[in-house]
């Protein structure tokens, strides 16, 4: 069943479905993993914290923000600005553009440590090119990471030699059809603060580890020690570190994560909120490893066009300028004590977890993903697209939050109530929302 206010949406992803596998080119933007046939699906326009569907209706977006992405708020003038003049110089040519040389400057004076900069223009593909440039630098072929790190081969290896391998780190049941069965050992997994499951692989390839691949902070805080024994450990193993600072960049601090933490790496990958919404990845790292690019072959035309430069410029810019980390780590916080205080206030059983810029909780129910969809649907009815997740950006206020958890504490009130009969799922006016993607503490 689809709502009126939804329909145009709905009925093109229906059939975006038939000529694009998936529907879309991203999983966690599948309108079936918040509300099956009546979230918007499509956006005629973003604006601030204001998102327009095809049927010109406009929600707040108190969600993810483009996965994360839009740091700055959608269609922050400065950045938009500053792609315009970017297509208005021409951004492709022959020559090379200057912008990435500027851009390279301000990562690596951010970043001390870091000595030389390559760049991409997404996540996935940054995860790759550092992993090359590792097993270039090493001579070695096996990886050993914690976490979610993206799409390509080299990760989802980890699933030929055992199923499950990566259920505990991002992705149930995830099928590696496609991944060369040559592959198979390759990828080594162990749990984030689980030191002696890391040395338990070292000890078992103490030769043939090229790299060790994490977040070094995301769900929960690093134990004591931790970041500094995987450091410790990979100088001694002779492996490259990468810190994927895809997500976590540019959110808690100006740079990556890892600079409040003392512990560098020895390559960090960043993408999303750099760049404000624009295509943009870079990969930093210190010269005796980056050196390694030269040895193998790393290359591709669309690297190198202006836009994404340009954009990441004007965003980092800003973002140092206004102080943008403060107001994410402010706002994430006023939401995530609302979260904690309502559920108390409507006698919900709630989890919270994750660092105030990259926030989420879960219903502690056995229905929990009824639970979540109807949350949804109740918001969206309510004109936010709200999910269990939020990721604030500088356009958002506190205005916005007490207009939003405001709202919550009514849907709140109403699930509590919800919890209390036979079926849950008599609530909702459509399916319960699919999980395919989700990230465990």
């Amino acid at each position: 069943m689809t709502t009126e206010t939804t329909t145009k949406g709905w009925d093109l992803f229906a059939r975006a479905c038939k000529v694009i596998p998936g529907g879309t080119q991203f999983l966690s933007k599948r309108p079936s993993m918040f509300l099956p046939g009546q979230w918007p699906s499509y956006f005629s326009k973003a604006r601030g914290v204001e998102v327009t569907d095809l049927d010109g209706r406009t929600y707040i977006d108190m969600s993810m923000m483009g996965i994360g992405a839009c740091v700055l708020g959608y269609a922050d003038p400065e950045v938009d600005r500053a792609a315009k003049d970017a297509i208005d110089a021409g951004v492709a040519s022959t020559l090379n553009a200057p912008e990435e040389l500027v851009l390279a400057k301000l990562l690596l004076d951010l970043h001390p440590w870091a000595h030389m900069v390559r760049y991409s223009r997404s996540g996935g593909e940054a995860m790759s090119i550092a992993v090359r440039i590792a097993r270039a630098q090493t001579g070695r072929d096996k990886v050993a990471f914690c976490g979610y790190h993206g799409w390509c081969d080299w990760y989802l290896a980890a699933n030929l030699a055992e199923h499950e391998a990566l259920d505990a780190h991002l992705l149930p049941g995830l099928e590696p059809r496609g991944v060369p069965r040559g592959l198979q050992g390759t990828a080594l997994p162990f749990h984030y603060n689980r030191f002696d499951q890391l040395k338990a692989i070292a000890d078992a390839n103490r030769n043939e580890l090229a790299a060790i691949v994490m977040e070094p902070q995301r769900g929960q805080e690093p134990a004591p020690e931790f970041l500094k024994n995987v450091r410790d450990l990979a100088s001694e193993l002779g492996a490259v570190l990468i810190f994927d600072e895809i997500t976590t960049g540019f959110r808690m601090t100006d740079g990556g994560i890892h600079l409040l933490s003392g512990v560098n790496p020895d390559i960090a990958v960043f993408a999303k909120a750099m760049a404000n919404g624009y295509a943009m990845a870079a990969v930093i790292g210190t010269e005796p490893v980056m050196r390694a690019a030269q040895t193998t072959f790393i290359s591709s035309t669309n690297w190198t066009e202006r836009i994404g430069p340009a954009a990441a410029i004007a965003t980092i810019g800003k973002f140092r300028r206004e102080k943008v980390a403060p107001h994410l780590i402010a706002i994430g916080s006023q939401v995530m004590e609302g979260w904690e205080r309502i559920a108390q206030r409507t006698g919900l059983k709630l989890h919270t977890s994750g660092l105030p810029s990259l926030c989420h909780f879960s219903f502690e129910h056995e229905q929990e993903l009824v639970l979540t969809t109807l949350f949804t649907q109740m918001m969206l009815e309510r004109g936010y697209l709200a999910y269990n997740q939020f990721k604030p950006s500088f356009a958002h206020t506190s205005e916005h939050v007490a207009s939003y958890l405001a709202t919550v504490e009514e849907v709140f009130g109403i699930l509590a109530k919800a919890i209390t009969q036979p079926d849950l799922s008599t609530h909702l006016q459509g399916p319960v929302a699919q999980r395919g993607f989700y990230r465990l503490a």
